[in-house]
């Protein structure tokens, strides 16, 4: 009989469509294995009716897996990179990061607007405070309501609640088959994503040959650069709390292009820069960046946001 490698990953809708693409390659890499999935329901897929900013995103989406691998109950976990917290658990590491998705935002409304179009006033949906920062730095007038849950009860909602529109990463919107919704790709210059948006990433055990060999078939070197200085910059930022913070690397030949900010909560402040250098200094490009703005106001941003929110 085939050996039978069990995978983790969270029961939602999305989740269970990136750990079947997983699989799917995985399968076709690794034809000597057998591929079972098990969905594991995590806190904060329990937890829809508070802000992920009042009750703190570390571990939120991943605590639950990361416990059943370490205990042999999965063999391997699937995660959204931008779920996965910058420190892991002792005897975890990242055994492959897969091709990314285009990583950034999109509007989504029912009646067909653009961010330049929204009449003042306009009511918009997130649970992000790094994208409420952003478009309130781009358009003050508008008004950010929170809405939380999966893609189809966003969507829901918005048509509920009667909302102009809702923002929210395209990665998942292309997933699930619903670029048709998309009214306005949001660009770069106005919103940079989360990071590690766009990306799946496979948790391991640190030690776990045989698992590593698996997962490396499916690895993207070029992603897995542009999201280790991602992963470096916030790292170097963060405070134990969600703050607004957006990066963006990309993978340009053996350069990398990364640029990212640092936002108040109310989008009033915001230092933002971009720098590059050679793929082999990702990480250390990531936390130059993240020092740059912190001398250049960023300290002072994320000092007013933890005593805000955190």
């Amino acid at each position: 009989m085939m050996r039978e490698i069990v995978v983790g990953t969270r029961d939602s809708q999305l989740a269970l469509w990136q750990a079947n693409w997983v699989v799917d390659r995985l399968r076709e890499r690794n034809p000597g294995y057998s591929f079972r999935i098990q969905g594991i329901k995590t806190h904060g897929d329990n937890i829809l009716d508070v802000a992920l900013a009042k009750i703190g995103d570390k571990g939120l989406f991943t605590k639950e897996l990361e416990v059943a691998l370490l205990s042999d109950e999965i063999d391997l976990a699937v995660h959204s990179m931008k779920d996965l917290p910058t420190d892991l658990p002792g005897g975890l590491a990242v055994g492959a990061v897969c091709e990314r998705e285009y990583p950034g935002d999109v509007l989504v409304s029912s009646q067909g607007y653009v961010l330049d179009k929204l009449p003042e006033g306009a009511v918009i949906g997130t649970s992000s405070l790094r994208r409420t920062a952003q478009l309130l730095h781009y358009r003050q007038d508008l008004r950010i309501v929170n809405i939380r849950g999966n893609l189809n009860t966003r969507l829901r909602k918005m048509d509920e609640e009667k909302l102009d529109g809702v923002v929210l990463a395209y990665a998942g919107i292309q997933r699930l088959g619903l670029k048709d919704r998309i009214t306005e790709r949001i660009p770069m210059e106005i919103c940079l994503p989360a990071v590690g948006q766009g990306s799946i990433g496979i948790e391991i055990r640190h030690l776990d040959e045989e698992i590593m060999d698996i997962v490396e078939t499916i690895e993207h070197r070029p992603s897995r650069i542009a999201v280790s200085a991602e992963r470096n910059f916030l790292k170097r930022l963060e405070g134990g709390c969600q703050v607004p913070i957006g990066a963006y690397g990309l993978v340009i030949g053996n350069e990398i292009k990364f640029e990212g900010l640092i936002a108040s909560l109310d989008g009033k402040h915001l230092v933002r820069d971009v720098i590059a250098g050679p793929v082999n200094e990702a990480a250390k490009i990531g936390v130059k960046l993240a020092e740059s703005l912190l001398k250049k106001g960023g300290r002072e941003i994320l000092r007013a946001v933890r005593q805000e929110n955190c």
